[in-house]
């Protein structure tokens, strides 16, 4: 199982940056709770979740960069 480069986390919101070979990508997840009381993830977001979904894609981007310019 591949371990992620990097978290970055936002309330509910969670933006998992992945390294391919110097190839990043980034998956976006709400986290939730169902009815018995156990996590879920979710890749659908309501207008709430949106200002934390931009902060948390800001950042990874933020975080990625970093990454590119200390390889250089």
């Amino acid at each position: 199982m591949n371990t992620p480069a990097h978290k970055v986390r936002l309330g509910l919101i969670t933006a998992t940056i992945w390294d391919n070979n110097g190839f990043h990508s980034v998956d976006l997840a709400r986290s939730y709770k169902d009815q018995d009381g156990n996590w879920q993830s979710t890749t659908s977001y309501s207008h709430t979740d949106l200002l934390n979904v931009a902060k948390c894609t800001e950042r990874a981007e933020i975080w990625i960069a970093r990454q590119a310019n200390a390889s250089k």
